[in-house]
């Protein structure tokens, strides 16, 4: 436990003592570092402790704010103000900024969730595209999501898979069969058109070039359709996994839709489903009772041909996922998915897989825009912008980055200037900065001998001019904690830029190497090594790299 969380601990009993309320209500109170560059005279922490209290004793809020602050002590605290109609704004002392330095020195550990903290095993999968062609521009967005959420829930210490999920059981796998099939007929110069409703894309066309140049021969065209279903999946996947693994992003399963018709696992989840009164019969096809759960309208899960529908993989695939021991499922969709949620969440309840819990997060579309001008996309007819190509210009790091800086639900603009630029108005580059500016003043310092072996005894001269970078690095546990319950990726983003900027301007303020002022200077050259591992920390847990020079 750091010292913040004890001052919150003492503080909370102290409210307690003062007014025994329910405990529940005292969940309700904020204590925040103020780590807004602004409000720096609005104290260290503030809290909304007496706004909270006097609504539940109807009593006036400053009244209840003077009653705390006149019994409230604490070695850490130096006072406390009343502002406004009856906020508390809590003033740390030298000490406590020095014991924060101190508990630093527990490295990533001190970001981690404590011991006594519940733990989860956590499903988390995203992406998972049809392999029916290239990942596209908006994939990437669903893909950083996923797959830092999961980073930062497995850095906190729960237990995390990140799972892919491999449509090749369904239409969309026969219509690319077809669609390749012809492709090839065309390369042996047969005038065959593509299926109606076909892929048109050009990958499709260099798929099957290859395919012919490697083959040879038009006796390859006597191969059943799933010879080419199969050939052109296989290949398409493959490239979606070089695509991710050039993202940064390695999934621990790829789970094959196939194998839940193979295992008979869905006609076992649907006989859950009728057993518990969910499904009926209707002019020979089944149906799922999805309106008793907010859907607008009963699902087809079985045609009367006997075929399933796109929703039953669903159902035997979320059990599959409880069986397999998840009690917390996230699944991260575009944004046009909201009804399949509606009708995923259903299910859920149906299948009774509580206190297993399902939750998706839905983001926005992604648009690029380059030289002013927005970029057109359509994967079917062709004209797509690849995640390929948008790694390939600007790198994996920015890529990463811009994705990310942003809230999953509002829409993205990818700007392919600012990405391509190396200066500080890119938010990648000016993070990087940062940490390459750190071990530029870390290797200057360890060339002179005054500044050799920096230790915990170096806090001492650590004063004001330090607060508030110290207290924008402890801010990171607190970050990492909100998006492990709230899945608000974007807030990393945006906490490592305040980061990045408080450094800069705390360095072009104090002097760190000062050969005049060695106490001085060996004190700040220990808050630079603890910022430097907090930079660290982040743009790993990013996916972005750590660059020694730039």
């Amino acid at each position: 436990m750091n010292i913040i969380q004890q001052l919150q601990q003492s503080f909370t009993h102290h409210v307690h003592n003062l007014f025994p309320v329910e405990p529940s209500l005292l969940n309700n109170i904020a204590f925040t570092i103020n780590v807004d560059e602004n409000k720096k005279d609005f104290g260290d922490i503030n809290s909304n402790a007496a706004m909270v209290l006097a609504q539940h004793l109807k009593r006036n809020p400053r009244e209840v704010a003077q009653a705390i602050i006149a019994d409230f002590k604490h070695e850490y605290i130096e006072k406390v103000e009343l502002a406004g109609p009856g906020f508390l704004n809590l003033f740390l002392t030298v000490a406590a900024l020095h014991e924060l330095v101190k508990q630093l020195d527990r490295g990533e550990q001190f970001f981690k969730l404590d011991a006594s903290a519940p733990k989860h095993n956590y499903s988390v999968e995203f992406v998972s595209a049809n392999p029916t062609g290239p990942l596209h521009l908006g994939h990437g967005r669903g893909g950083i999501i996923g797959d830092m959420l999961g980073s930062v829930l497995r850095f906190l210490g729960h237990k995390v898979t990140k799972e892919f999920y491999v449509n090749d059981a369904g239409n969309q796998v026969k219509k690319l069969g077809l669609s390749f099939k012809a492709r090839c007929q065309q390369e042996l110069g047969m005038d065959v058109p593509l299926p109606e409703d076909g892929y048109q894309g050009e990958y499709l066309v260099e798929l099957a070039k290859e395919f012919i140049k490697s083959r040879h021969g038009h006796q390859l065209l006597d191969q059943p359709d799933t010879f080419f279903e199969d050939y052109a999946k296989e290949k398409l996947l493959e490239q979606i996994k070089q695509t991710l693994i050039s993202y940064g992003i390695h999934f621990d399963i790829w789970f094959s839709e196939k194998t839940l018709h193979m295992d008979n696992a869905i006609k076992t989840s649907i006989d859950t489903l009728n057993k518990k009164g969910f499904i009926y019969e209707k002019e020979g096809a089944l149906w799922f009772k999805s309106t008793e759960f907010g859907d607008d309208k009963d699902r087809v899960v079985r045609k009367s041909s006997g075929e399933f529908t796109y929703v039953a993989p669903d159902i035997a695939y979320m059990q599959n996922k409880v069986t397999r021991g998840f009690d917390k499922l996230i699944i991260v969709l575009g944004h046009d998915h909201h009804g399949f949620v509606v009708r995923l969440q259903g299910l859920f309840k149906a299948l009774d897989l509580e206190p297993a819990t399902l939750e998706a997060i839905l983001y926005q579309l992604v648009k690029m825009k380059a030289s002013g001008q927005l970029v057109r996309m359509s994967k079917r007819a062709g004209n797509i912008v690849t995640l390929h190509d948008v790694i390939e210009t600007v790198g994996k790091d920015v890529a990463r980055f811009f994705y990310l800086n942003r809230k999953a639900d509002a829409q993205l603009e990818f700007d392919l200037d600012l990405a391509l630029k190396q200066s500080e108005e890119n938010p990648v580059y000016y993070v990087q900065y940062a940490y390459v500016r750190t071990n530029s003043i870390l290797n200057k310092a360890a060339l002179e001998e005054q500044f050799a072996n920096i230790s915990l005894a170096d806090v001492t001269h650590i004063g004001t001019d330090e607060a508030f970078l110290i207290k924008k690095i402890v801010a990171l546990k607190h970050i990492l904690e909100t998006i492990g319950s709230n899945y608000q990726t974007h807030l990393l983003t945006y906490y490592v830029l305040e980061l990045a900027n408080a450094f800069h301007s705390y360095y072009g303020k104090n002097r760190v190497l000062d050969p005049e002022n060695i106490s001085l200077s060996r004190s700040r050259l220990l808050l630079i090594m603890r910022l430097r591992q907090t930079l660290q920390t982040c743009l790993t847990l990013l996916g972005i790299s750590c660059p020694e020079k730039m």
